[in-house]
């Protein structure tokens, strides 16, 4: 028995947004593992130097962390192995060695043997390399004894401001985990809506996570709050600025003001030859945020391009980490880019509450009864009328090799 009851181990930690929420739903955190000095520098300003743990986890026994744990088996393992080998955004290269860190996730679990993991990541993580690194997840966890819900979701239906896509796989041990249902109804997006959520509250917006936040420093002037500054503007940014209206983009403006690397991608797209499932969604270049919809997704290149609904600027760092739900408090270490990537990376914190108390809330109970002692129960991928050949192609692996029966590809 574990000598605190909530206690957790974040692995892939970042700059600590899932550790956060963890803390909010009562979570002790025992560990905090990253190995990114500007990560390990954000963890250490914002959780103390005690819990962090600054290792290559391809390097990490089960004996190791409990080293670090003081001998404490924690009750969760949580872990968000880096995404840019598998992200639509970024490369996508089978090849890449922080894809093998799925597997090293599954490891530790494994061999910690954990009442619970969750597992967060990007939804390209469903596809890439056809669903084998979803099999280098649950071969592990399910051998060790798992039962496991996998599911993609969006965490606007969670009360985030932001619609944001991602993948998370919940395990419990020998007993069905459930999975947290939606608190809010997501909009601002196709497809946003799908979930049955009509009766529920609308998700926060734009306005609603940068209300009472004051008028950002100047280049010249002092933050009064940490990365809440405005840069310098070019006079063809601020003529594209000047331009753009609540949700228009890039695509918007004259060809004349549109960036060259723009019309080279826009162009490229439709040339090529690629795939309609490889392409990913059509350029935006800059787009202006709408005040009462939730954001786009946050990412690294949010402060260069996303454009404040209200004023002719981009985002700044600190309203990028309001729209991902960190409070004023949160501090990040690093330069302009390296806290960028921090934000645009996290899990936010508000979603990782909701996960938390979940988890929390079943702790203690009698477990479901199950005639498994490890199974795949779920793998809902999407909530659409229907899914790509790539995505289908998946599901059938799954099911075929982890005996789901009927495909739940949809509700």
């Amino acid at each position: 028995m574990s000598k605190t009851l909530l206690s957790s181990i974040d692995l892939f930690a970042g700059a600590g947004g899932l550790t956060l929420g963890l803390q909010w739903a009562g979570f002790d955190t025992l560990m905090a593992n990253d190995i990114w000095p500007p990560a390990i520098n954000t963890l250490e300003r914002n959780f103390g130097h005690e819990c962090v743990a600054p290792d290559d986890v391809r390097e990490l026994s089960a004996a190791d962390v409990l080293a670090e744990t003081g001998g404490e088996t924690p009750l969760l393992v949580t872990g968000g192995p880096p995404c840019q080998g598998f992200t639509s955004a970024g490369t996508r290269r089978a090849s890449d060695h922080r894809n093998t860190l799925v597997r090293e996730f599954a490891r530790i679990v494994a061999e910690l043997q954990p009442q619970w993991f969750l597992f967060e990541n990007v939804e390209g993580f469903l596809t890439m390399s056809a669903g084998g690194f979803i099999v280098d997840l649950l071969d592990a966890v399910l051998d060790a004894g798992y039962q496991v819900r996998l599911r993609k979701v969006n965490v606007a239906n969670y009360g985030v401001p932001q619609l944001r896509k991602r993948v998370i796989a919940i395990g419990s041990l020998g007993a069905d985990p459930g999975f947290p249902g939606p608190s809010h109804h997501a909009f601002g997006a196709p497809g946003a809506g799908m979930e049955r959520t009509a009766a529920l509250p609308r998700t926060p917006t734009v306005a609603d996570a940068l209300e009472r936040l004051e008028e950002p420093a100047s280049a010249t002037q002092n933050e009064v709050i940490q990365g809440h500054r405005a840069p310098l503007l070019s006079a063809t940014d601020s003529r594209r600025f000047r331009l753009l209206e609540q949700g228009q983009t890039m695509r918007d403006l004259p060809e004349s003001l549109q960036h060259q690397s723009y019309s080279r991608r826009a162009n490229r797209r439709v040339s090529d030859g690629m795939p309609t499932e490889r392409r990913g969604g059509a350029p935006a270049g800059i787009r202006r945020l709408r005040a009462e919809e939730p954001s786009k997704a946050i990412t690294s290149s949010a402060i260069r391009e996303f454009l404040h609904p209200l004023e002719d600027r981009c985002l700044t760092l600190r309203e990028c980490a309001r729209l991902q739900g960190f409070p004023d408090s949160f501090g990040f270490v690093g330069n302009r880019s390296e806290q960028a990537t921090l934000i645009g990376n996290a899990i936010p914190p508000a979603f990782g509450e909701v996960l938390g108390r979940w988890i929390a809330g079943a702790t203690g109970q009698p477990p479901q009864e199950s005639s498994h002692s490890s199974r795949l129960l779920e793998f809902r991928v999407t909530n659409g009328a229907g899914a790509s050949p790539a995505l289908r192609s998946v599901a059938e692996r799954v099911n075929t090799r982890y005996g789901i029966g009927e495909l739940p590809l949809w509700s």
